[in-house]
Parts: structure tokens; C-alpha cells; sequence
């Protein structure tokens, strides 16, 4: 028996949906708003339990030619300059957990998995239809997308839009932070404002001096701030990430803001020489053509309260439509392809006939709400240890030199993802 899912958003999430769909043998069909599959240009790294899965899926080789694979990941005083405590990565990763620590870039990453979902039988990738409504009678559900019109004078391009719709056995909503999915299903508002601001930028380690250069993950925690940075396409260029708590401004709904330096740079105070050096070094040497930093207003969402948060009938949720997390766990994108991964079991469960959809996708949910709530409360502790001021810093960074590895490793993420299927 042949069932069809229907996928809202084509992320990163969204390509995994569809990858982890379709090898449990269902039909897909990918609704993507934007004219183009695209990522932004951003890193991400992904731990063991992540890299497994992509691994299972036959990824492997891709994600070798794309990623770097840093050998250890070191922690520093931001004002001090100060080495706190450090993680091996490497081979003890690989031999402790079974795959290894990556980073790459998230274009790569989103890359590869398009590759690999074009490369599947039945699956259908659908551009420029933004996601207007469901319904889920209970026996389908029934997708309503906005065809891309052409623009006509004095007529608002989304109203004058055409819908059109489509039936399916389940609706994956993985249209991220804003998705219409989750509005429709869950009606909880808007997501919250951290008053958190994320600096992105990424350049050839070749622009950089040598001493700017680095094949390991760095991250510098201080008052209020913190900077992480990490190779990325085998290590040719770097990714570089400061977040700083200030006011947000602009659209909140995109992420993709010009920065402008010389405002970092001020954000940065009174840090180490060697970190306002490639603060400054970025600055300098990215596209002379513009700002070569980018801003990202953090949002976010509490931790979920149940699995009725994560899937309703025939519609569930995955990734940041479920459960947007900060970004100081490194887990965002990888909780959305274990998302996928736990969806893909139990759509294959689903082709039996003595399995109803509905009740697959509530397992489905009920197996990752409470993981995907650790995360995002581990995230937002985590948020506020790495800015910690004060006794509390100091205790921090006391704690850090005692214990080090066994501060910074975490086998409860890094180990065997649980399952109930």
C-alpha cells in the first residue's frame, strides 16, 4: 500500500523529512515558499548522534568531501585570553560514539541532502508554493499552497495568489520558526524574543593571518557575550559566530540582516587582543563588495510541555516548527534530522494497513518531545552560563579548569538517540 506525505518547507529539515520519508517507502511530495532551494550562508556543527543518522542514510562520503572534522574544541576566557578547558574530538569521538564530530557549512549540508532526496524515486519538489492552510479530516489531509502569481499592478501579490491543494496521509510541518503549520495546529502566538543578536560571517582561512587561523572549535564565553568559531569545507574556510545581548530591530521574520562592524566591534568592550584581532581581520576581509557580518535577532520558543506540541492527528511537526531552540548546545539542526529520523520509522510502520497514520505520528511524537525539550532547556542554561557576569562567571570558569572533559563532553546527546519504535 502506497501512502503520500506531504512536506511543508524544503530546509534543511524539511530535505531530511523527505529523505527519511521516502526510504520508508511513502510517496513525498516538498512545498518550498522560496523560488530556489537555497541555505544561508552560515555554519553549523553536528555532533555524533547526528552524523550516525546521516551516515545510515548513505551520506557519508558526501558529508566527507564537504565537512572538517576539528580534533578538539577549547574553551576561553573572552577578556582574559585564557584557556579554561578543553574537549578532544577526533578519533576518541569516533571510537566513543561511533561517527565523528563535523562542521561544515549549512549550504553544504542542505546540499547534500537535496542531492540525495532528487535522487529518490517518488518524490516531488514543489517551489514558490507557500504553505495558506490544512485540513485534516481524519481519513487525509488536505494541503492549501499560494501559486507564485505574476505581479500585476495595484493587486497584492498574495491575495491575488491562486491556491491550490492536495490530499495526503500526513502533513510534516517543517517550515521552521514561523511556519503556518504550527500556527494552524498549536496557535500559541509568535516566538519569543531573546534580546539576544547573532554576528554570522564566513571568509577563506587564506585572508586570515596565521596565527587568526584554525582547524578547531573555539568558543570564548564573556560578560554577556560569546564568540564561537570553527573551520568549515574541509577546513579552507572559517565560520565565525558572535552573539551579543542587545535591542533587536528589523524584521524579525528574517534573519538575514546587514551588520555592521565597527557596532561588534564596540559590543566586544574590553576582550582579549587575539579575539578583537579576528573580530577585526573578518571585518576587514570580507566581501569588499559589503558588510561581511550579518545579523540574526535569536528567537525562540519554551521547552515543549508535551507531545501534543509535536504532532495532531495526521499533521506533526519537525525542527524549529516544533521546537526552536538558541543556538548554545550546537543541537538546532540536529534535533530536525533526528526528528526525521524517528518520522522515518515510524512511517514505515505505517504502510501495515493494521496501522492507523494518526496514531504512528502521536508514537512519533511521543518518542522525541521530551529529548527535544532537554535540548531547548539545556540550550537556554547554556545561554546564560556562556554570558554569565559576575560570582556566577567566576564559579563558571572554576569549574571549567577542575573538571574540563568531563564538564564538556555529553554522553546523554552524544549516545544512542532514544526510540520507542
Amino acid at each position: 500500500m502506497t501512502r503520500q506525505a506531504l512536506i511543508a518547507g524544503g530546509g534543511i529539515g524539511g530535505l531530511a523529512a523527505a529523505l527519511a520519508a521516502s526510504r520508508a517507502g511513502w510517496d513525498v511530495r516538498v512545498y518550498e515558499r522560496a523560488p530556489a532551494f537555497s541555505e544561508v550562508g552560515a555554519g553549523v556543527q553536528l555532533g555524533p548522534n547526528v552524523v550516525r543518522l546521516l551516515h545510515d542514510w548513505g551520506l557519508q562520503d558526501a558529508l566527507a568531501q564537504a565537512a572538517a572534522f576539528p580534533e578538539r574544541l577549547l574553551v576561553r576566557d573572552a577578556l582574559s585570553g585564557q584557556e579554561l578547558g578543553a574537549l578532544p574530538l577526533g578519533q576518541r569521538t569516533l571510537e566513543k560514539y561511533g561517527a565523528p564530530y563535523l562542521t561544515l557549512h549549512r549550504a553544504d549540508l542542505h546540499a547534500l541532502l537535496l542531492q540525495a532526496v532528487q535522487a529518490r524515486d517518488h518524490v516531488w519538489l514543489k517551489l514558490n508554493s507557500p504553505v495558506a492552510a490544512y485540513a485534516d479530516s481524519g481519513r487525509e489531509v488536505t494541503l492549501r499552497t499560494q501559486l507564485a502569481a505574476a505581479a500585476t499592478p495595484g493587486l497584492d501579490p498574495v491575495k491575488a495568489a491562486p491556491l491550490l491543494e492536495v490530499e495526503g496521509d500526513a502533513l510534516i510541518g517543517a517550515d521552521g520558526l514561523w511556519g503556518r503549520v504550527r500556527q494552524q495546529m498549536l496557535n500559541d502566538g509568535p516566538p519569543r524574543v531573546t534580546g539576544h543578536l547573532a554576528y554570522r560571517a564566513m571568509l577563506s582561512q587564506s585572508r586570515l593571518p596565521a596565527r587568526l587561523r584554525s582547524q578547531q572549535v573555539t568558543v570564548w564565553l564573556g560578560p554577556r557575550l560569546h564568540v564561537v568559531h570553527y573551520p568549515v569545507r574541509g577546513g579552507e574556510w572559517l565560520n565565525v559566530v558572535a552573539i551579543v545581548q542587545g535591542k533587536v530591530a528589523g524584521d524579525l521574520q528574517s534573519w538575514d540582516h546587514h551588520a555592521n562592524g565597527a557596532d561588534l566591534q564596540q559590543a566586544m568592550g574590553q576582550t582579549a587582543k587575539l579575539l578583537q584581532d579576528l573580530i577585526q581581520a573578518v571585518t576587514d576581509g570580507g566581501n569588499q563588495a559589503g558588510p561581511s557580518w550579518r545579523l540574526w535577532p535569536l528567537c525562540d520558543r519554551p521547552p515543549m510541555r508535551g507531545a501534543h506540541q509535536q504532532a495532531q492527528g495526521r499533521v506533526a511537526l519537525l525542527g524549529d516548527a516544533a521546537h526552536p531552540m538558541r543556538p548554545y548546545l550546537a543541537q538546532g539542526a540536529g534535533m530536525a534530522i533526528e526528528d526525521a529520523a524517528e518520522l522515518g520509522s515510524v512511517l514505515a510502520v505505517a504502510l501495515d494497513p493494521a496501522f492507523d497514520v494518526p496514531t504512528l505520528l502521536q508514537r512519533y511524537a511521543l518518542n522525541r518531545w521530551q529529548r527535544n525539550a532537554r535540548v531547548q532547556a539545556r540550550s537556554q542554561r547554556n545561554g546564560q552560563i556562556f554570558h554569565a557576569q559576575g560570582p556566577l562567571r567566576w564559579a563558571r570558569d572554576a569549574s571549567i579548569k577542575l573538571l574540563g572533559e568531563k564538564l564538556l563532553d555529553l554522553p546523554w546527546l552524544y549516545g544512542a538517540v532514544p526510540s520507542g519504535v
